[in-house]
């Protein structure tokens, strides 16, 4: 089985996880254990690919990539983004500082989607 695939693979089933996550947000505790193993899991597959491919490298000669790699790049980089913003308004949530709900929920659903692309592009980033 190539790298690839089980790249690929991880990705499906982070992404299963993280809308797990969201299901059970009305769980806090199952919740935030689950959203900050698929947080923790997506960065480790980050760096899998970047040992594994040198993607650094690649994703640094955006004027000589595919514009679809490019375009994979730029979505992966804002979900990680918005995990540590998710992070952060999560960590407020859960000492009872409710101010940043609301701004925590769209960004969930922000994250969601970005990272629902970031899956998807990376079918067409690969091949």
């Amino acid at each position: 089985m190539s790298s690839a695939v089980i790249f690929q693979i991880q990705s499906g089933i982070i992404l299963a996880l993280m809308c797990l996550g969201v299901y059970l947000r009305r769980d806090k505790q199952k919740h935030m254990k689950i959203m900050w193993a698929v947080i923790g899991w997506d960065i480790l597959l980050i760096l899998q690919i970047e040992l594994n491919r040198s993607a650094i490298v690649k994703a640094s000669r955006a004027m000589q990539n595919a514009m679809m790699l490019n375009v994979h790049v730029s979505i992966a980089v804002l979900t990680v983004i918005f995990y540590f913003i998710q992070m952060s308004t999560g960590r407020k949530l859960s000492k009872n500082d409710n101010s940043k709900r609301s701004f925590h929920k769209k960004i969930g659903i922000t994250t969601l989607i970005f990272r629902t692309l970031t899956f998807i592009t990376s079918f067409f980033a690969v091949s």
